[in-house]
């Protein structure tokens, strides 16, 4: 039930920053949630490719490269997917780091305290 909320807020984020930023379309709800899943599936199993094969222009980097890899998984999304565009890698960079505040933001209202008794 978690995983389905947390890619519902992802969906609603992808919807909100495609109305603000200039350069992010998506065509209607039903893409923004397959933007959400495919972006979610691409981490699993994508990035961590990408993170190993970069592992040295990241820790020269001092882990800045990371946000390469963000935007090179939001160009992949939006060449697997019709509904959703990217204009450029600036824009998927600026989106992505958009994308994993608001993620965080989100996520975080998820979170049960531990520290409480429920009756």
């Amino acid at each position: 039930m978690k995983t389905f909320l947390k890619i519902l807020l992802t969906a609603l984020a992808v919807i909100v920053l495609a109305n603000i930023l200039p350069g992010i379309s998506v065509a209607g709800y039903s893409s923004a949630i397959i933007v959400a899943v495919v972006i979610a599936l691409l981490n699993m199993f994508i990035r961590p490719l990408l993170i190993f094969f970069t592992l040295p222009a990241t820790i020269v980097t001092l882990g800045l490269f990371l946000f390469v890899i963000n935007a090179c998984i939001i160009l992949l999304a939006d060449k697997l997917i019709d509904g959703f565009a990217v204009s450029g890698f600036f824009a998927a960079l600026l989106f992505s780091i958009l994308l994993s505040f608001f993620r965080s933001v989100l996520f975080s209202l998820l979170k049960e305290d531990k520290g409480v008794v429920k009756n």
